[in-house]
């Protein structure tokens, strides 16, 4: 069956994962999903990740983060744009998610970044996701 949203899929896997406090998970591998898990990495989501060649696309194994009570740095992660309804936003009505404290995954013309980024660029864009 063919899937029609990857990258809910593939934030619906890392958000049972760290319900489950799995050390690791393994998403399909695409060159937006990689993008948004470097957003992820910086911004201190996850640990790592790297990418699992097969002979197919590829998987990529992402390393999930837990502070020292065992908590997951992840509390949340939301799709926001989908492909059946799309959200745009200019860089003055960017988001702040959780009053600044989460992050939202922007999609611009020069690629994607958070929304501090795009909103310190002055460039508007399509919004991914949130995370928290």
């Amino acid at each position: 069956m063919a899937v029609t949203d990857p990258i809910a899929d593939a934030l619906t896997v890392l958000r049972n994962g760290t319900k489950a406090r799995k050390d690791a998970v393994e998403l399909k591998n695409s060159k937006l999903l990689e993008e948004i898990l470097k957003i992820l990495k910086k911004e201190s989501f996850i640990i790592n990740y790297k990418l699992i060649q097969d002979s197919k696309q590829g998987l990529l194994r992402v390393y999930l983060k837990y502070d020292k009570d065992n908590s997951p740095a992840i509390l949340g992660i939301k799709r926001i744009s989908r492909p059946g309804l799309r959200i745009y936003k200019k860089f003055n009505e960017m988001p702040k998610v959780c009053g600044g404290l989460g992050v939202a995954v922007i999609s611009t013309s020069k690629g994607l970044m958070t929304d501090s980024e795009a909103r310190s660029s002055r460039i508007g864009g399509e919004v991914i996701c949130y995370a928290w």
